[in-house]
């Protein structure tokens, strides 16, 4: 691969590996294992694989290799390491990298999978977790201390869209020697350049705007190369948290078209954001790349757009909520998000619904509140839908 290529070339080409037939679109290897020309030949890729040997599907794959080199490509990382899920990737590289007395620090504001590994899984084996809110750079600089190992954030939280300063927390917590690790699912892999701002380890969903399509579930980890082959490669190939070739593959062909994708998403999200700000019913639209945003200014510096999501807060609370929701006609009522489909979201009762009413409030997940996240439909045609489903509620 040239580093000259930009990113849309680098999405088609990057990291491709051609078998003997020369074929144009990327080869399934759906195979659990290889064979050796000898025995000896086996003993000494046991000792040590070469870049393009392989011993078993649970620890590398030449379809999973091609992903993993195109994604570390377009994010700018030295290597990656692909996982079953997001979660995977987020449980991977934690629990690959933390030990019993290590601490962390986290933003307070986390999907609530992520809170659940961050509150109740670390702690059992002797984690200590201090939480922040995440926009609140004092709050970090104390909550850091000489024996933190890690810092954990969303670079956007979900579901109320704030932005954690990436640039400011790597600094202070690489002032203490703690590794970073962020969650940058909602700045997309596109808008990321959380690498290049400090970020040690970056984290992706790859099942959100990487497949994009609702097809599979997927993640993936990046980093330096020997964070990713000597820390995360020997916990994640031992436990069997790796992705499979088939969804390897799937991501594959959704990364060829995320740069067209994510770009559309991100300008039907702020046209949306527009048209509905100061609707009626809505106490609130929350869009980062909206001009109002208290934190556009940073966005903009941060990641150049303000994502493909939308919140919507609803006046007249859960009831109002689920009326909106039901009076939807193009955009889908699910939970997931970065999906070609426009999809809808009530966090308070699925996503966040195993946090306390007083974690909720803490975190502004109101029972009016709605995550909406955009696809790649027409954009009048959203905004119509949306407007309609306003006037029904």
């Amino acid at each position: 691969m040239s580093n000259d290529w930009n990113t849309r070339t680098k999405l088609v080409h990057a990291g491709t590996r051609r078998s003997q037939y020369n074929e144009v679109s990327e080869a399934i290897f759906l195979t659990q294992g290889f064979v050796y020309d000898s025995a000896e030949a086996a003993e000494a890729r046991f000792v040590e694989a070469g870049p393009d040997e392989f011993i078993y599907a649970r620890y590398g794959n030449p379809t999973v290799a091609m992903f993993e080199e195109r994604i570390a490509a377009l994010e700018g990382a030295e290597d990656a390491f692909a996982t079953a899920s997001g979660m995977a990737a987020v449980n991977g590289a934690l629990t690959s990298l933390l030990k019993a007395g290590d601490h962390v620090v986290a933003a307070r504001a986390l999907f609530g999978s992520c809170l659940y590994i961050l509150e109740d899984v670390l702690p059992r084996f002797g984690v200590e977790v201090s939480f922040v809110d995440g926009t609140n750079l004092a709050e970090w600089e104390a909550a850091l201390r000489p024996d933190t190992k890690a810092v954990f954030f969303e670079a956007i939280a979900n579901p109320t869209l704030e932005v954690v300063d990436l640039e400011a927390v790597c600094k202070l917590a690489h002032g203490v020697g703690a590794t970073v690790v962020v969650d940058n699912v909602f700045a997309t892999p596109v808008f990321s350049r959380a690498i290049q701002q400090g970020a040690d380890v970056v984290v992706y969903s790859a099942t959100k705007h990487i497949d994009g399509q609702g097809r599979a579930m997927g993640g993936v980890i990046l980093g330096s190369r020997e964070f990713i082959r000597k820390t995360v490669e020997p916990y994640m190939k031992h436990t069997g948290g790796s992705m499979s070739p088939f969804t390897a593959w799937v991501m594959l062909k959704g990364l060829e078209t995320i740069d067209l994708r994510v770009r559309a998403q991100a300008a039907s999200a702020l046209a949306i954001s527009e048209a509905l700000d100061g609707a009626g019913k809505l106490s609130k639209v929350i869009f980062p790349g909206h001009a109002k945003h208290p934190q556009n200014a940073l966005v903009q510096r941060q990641m150049g757009k303000g994502g493909t999501v939308v919140s919507l807060e609803m006046e007249g609370g859960q009831a109002a909520a689920f009326r909106f929701m039901n009076a939807l006609k193009i955009v889908l009522i699910s939970n997931n998000l970065g999906d070609a489909k426009s999809i809808i979201t009530h966090p308070a009762t699925t996503t966040h619904q195993r946090l306390s009413d007083d974690q909720r409030a803490t975190l502004g997940i109101t029972p009016g509140l709605l995550r909406l996240s955009v696809g790649i439909e027409d954009t009048d045609d959203l905004i119509s839908d949306l407007r309609q489903a306003l006037a029904a509620v």
